[in-house]
């Protein structure tokens, strides 16, 4: 195996009696970095340091990614101003990066008419395309409680 030490110096290429004992005498780790090479990569360090930079590449990546899913839910009988409210409200989070999750509630007697309620997720996608241009990432999907669609700033 190819051995590195705490201070990032290879050491070579060493078996791994020799690398554990090398470890130990220093009172440190020796921690396999990766398998995916001939001969495998080995360093010595502390292991609990190295758990903590791992986790804090983990999170770094995290941050990078960029925008969040924000709910909006529109009723079945929502008037033509609640539904322009809502559209401000899906734009603002569009313009911040975030993708939205537009839900249509269907209750009792309201599943009956899917139809009309595709119509309003039309109507409520065209007031927001008047403002800026949108791209579907999921299309309309009928789920047990409604309609929902999840939409992105183009």
């Amino acid at each position: 195996m190819r051995v590195i030490d705490e201070t990032g110096k290879q050491l070579g290429i060493l078996n791994s009696q020799t690398a554990l004992q090398m470890a130990q005498e220093r009172n440190l780790d020796l921690i396999q970095v990766t398998k995916k090479v001939e001969p495998p990569v080995c360093k010595i360090m502390d292991y609990g340091k190295y758990q903590y930079l791992l986790q804090k590449k983990e999170k770094a990546t995290k941050n990078k990614q960029v925008g969040e899913i924000k709910g909006i839910r529109l009723g079945f009988n929502i008037s033509s101003h609640d539904m322009e409210v809502k559209a401000k409200l899906a734009e603002k989070f569009l313009k911040k990066g975030d993708k939205v999750r537009m839900e249509l509630r269907l209750r009792g007697r309201e599943k009956a008419f899917q139809n009309l309620a595709k119509e309003k997720m039309n109507q409520f996608l065209q007031m927001l395309e008047k403002s800026l241009s949108i791209r579907v990432e999921r299309g309309l999907k009928k789920e047990a409680r409604g309609l929902t669609i999840i939409i992105s700033k183009q």
